[in-house]
């Protein structure tokens, strides 16, 4: 099915790897122009060096720096012009660490990149996805927002103050036409897990190892997710084909859960 995002104008941020490279290559895929940025240049680059430098804009940015981010979507702006149709908010990482290893600046840090990813990109390209009409946003979460962690407790409450945030801004935009969806997910396999397998030599296969965190995590499926997995969902709920789908989740996990919500 054609999901209509041919020449929309779609923001990306932290797209030089994992779910927010997989979402760049999936929406060029479906013809859409492309913004997306990463911190290190040099990652940047050799991870969009294969797409069309036509649909692509690839520029670096700290969303915990508004001047940064803003600068970036002049940048896409002034590339393909005065609307942004979608905006996915992707940039960040966990924090594993238990409560009595977690110091104040610990909290500051968390707190800061997961609001900061949310709120600068939007407040840089409001003006732009207003002009669009029919603007998308999708929040990348986790499930820990809904199903917290103690090995993970600072990124668990951050999470779970992302997807209220996410629900109130629903709210808030819903009369400049524009939407606001999170995807949750949950174990991906990126290269987090590769190296995490080979740091602990437990002599299985990669896909054993897996297999064993798998059913130890509580995944119903079996396995990790793939990036690209996470992507199509992504890519559905920016595109006008859920125009009628706003202020939800959808979590993308395999079937881990702890309740029926």
């Amino acid at each position: 099915m054609d999901l209509g995002l041919a020449d929309r104008t779609v923001v990306v941020t932290g797209g030089s790897s994992g779910v927010g490279l997989a979402t760049v290559r999936a929406l060029l895929d479906e013809g859409a122009k492309v913004a997306t940025c990463g911190r290190d240049a040099d990652r940047l680059a050799k991870a969009t060096a294969s797409f069309d430098p036509d649909r692509l804009y690839a520029a670096t940015c700290d969303v915990r720096d508004a001047e940064s981010v803003k600068r970036f979507i002049d940048g896409a702006t002034n590339r393909f012009g005065p609307a942004v149709d979608g905006l996915v908010n992707n940039a960040g990482q966990s924090r594993m660490k238990p409560l009595d290893d977690t110091t104040a600046e610990d909290w500051r840090d968390e707190l800061e990149l997961k609001f900061a990813g949310v709120l600068h990109p939007l407040t840089a390209a409001r003006t732009a996805l207003r002009a669009s009409g029919s603007a998308s946003i999708v929040n990348v979460n986790a499930v820990l927002a809904k199903q917290p962690e103690t090995r993970l407790i600072t990124t668990s409450a951050a999470r779970a103050g992302i997807l209220n945030l996410s629900k109130s801004l629903s709210a808030e935009l819903a009369g400049d036409g524009i939407r606001v969806n999170s995807v949750c997910l949950g174990l991906v396999d990126t290269g987090q897990w590769t190296r995490r397998h080979a740091a602990a030599d437990s002599g299985l296969s990669y896909e054993d190892w897996q297999a064993e965190l798998a059913a130890d995590r509580g995944i119903a499926l079996g396995r990790l997710g793939r990036a690209e997995e996470v992507a199509y969902a992504i890519v559905t709920l920016l595109s006008p084909r859920a125009s009628y789908i706003t202020g939800t989740s959808i979590d993308v996990c395999g079937g881990v859960g702890r309740g029926i919500l």
